[in-house]
């Protein structure tokens, strides 16, 4: 029995250290092939999108994805995934890390672990003006319109449980379903729907985006579950961006005044954590 004991604790032992010693490799794996995968959206401008001209990802993710590459010594390559597919490919190993506007919840921490936050987001609803819609509230009973596999539509049912969330496959047909008449509202992110709502040009005039976010949403890169070392070399060289100055650079090049979609004024954050609250 002290033998059968001695052999199970050290059979035990050994699965721990090679199941370690897997997963502390990724690191030297990414830096042994010369190229860091990242899973991206590649249609969710300014984060990332294809550039009509180059046929090449660029955006806001992007960039910051393509320092971190540099940083770590690797070249970066871009995989673009849909939305409900993003975990599983990371976690299937498909992908080495996820650049794709995933928002950081505490659901998801048992998933996949998270760099720090680079954007601060949140959901916001667009409607069109002759729904009569002019507060969150008032979806009550009605079809709201979003992507398969994002917070969006979970988000809207803790404000307005009775709500009937419809998704798609993508962000862009589910926009195209709202314009089309198949539903009341189309949920996304306030940064994302912005961007569409400017993409209705003269029609813009017969939507609003309601006043109400549904939640305070942080995006970070995802990294495969007790990748630590993965997790500290992405994280560094975030930090580094910031304390150069350049993330905000990068920031204003895709959200600021001069930027094409001209959201926003200025940032109002810092990446500096990788803490969430909730």
């Amino acid at each position: 029995m002290r033998l059968s004991s001695l052999l199970s604790t050290l059979l035990a032992s050994l699965i721990t250290f090679t199941s370690f010693s897997a997963q502390a490799d990724q690191l030297a794996d990414i830096k042994k092939k010369g190229e860091i995968v990242f899973g991206v959206l590649g249609i969710d401008e300014p984060n990332s999108f294809v550039d009509p001209k180059t046929r090449e990802f660029v955006g806001y993710e992007i960039d910051l994805a393509t320092a971190v590459a540099k940083q770590i010594g690797v070249k970066p390559v871009f995989k673009q995934l849909a939305v409900a597919a993003r975990i599983p490919e990371l976690q299937q190993g498909h992908v080495d890390v996820l650049a794709a506007s995933l928002t950081h919840n505490k659901e998801r921490e048992s998933q996949v672990d998270f760099a720090l936050t680079h954007f601060v987001t949140g959901s916001k609803v667009l409607v069109k003006k002759s729904s009569g819609i002019n507060n969150v509230s008032e979806l009550a009973g009605k079809k709201a319109l979003t992507v398969k596999g994002g917070t969006q539509g979970p988000n809207l049912l803790k404000v307005v449980p009775t709500a009937e969330v419809v998704t798609f496959e993508s962000t862009q047909q589910a926009f195209q379903a709202l314009q089309q008449g198949k539903g009341t509202a189309y949920i996304n992110d306030e940064v994302s729907l912005l961007a569409d709502f400017a993409k209705l040009g003269d029609k813009s005039k017969d939507y609003q985006i309601l006043p109400q976010n549904l939640n305070v949403e942080p995006l970070a890169f995802g990294i495969k579950k007790g990748e630590v070392a993965v997790k500290a070399a992405v994280d560094d060289a975030l930090r580094g961006l910031e304390k150069s100055g350049e993330a905000n650079k990068v920031f204003l090049k895709w959200y600021g005044p001069e930027s094409k979609l001209k959201l926003f004024p200025k940032r109002d954050f810092k990446i500096e954590s990788d803490k969430i609250e909730g």
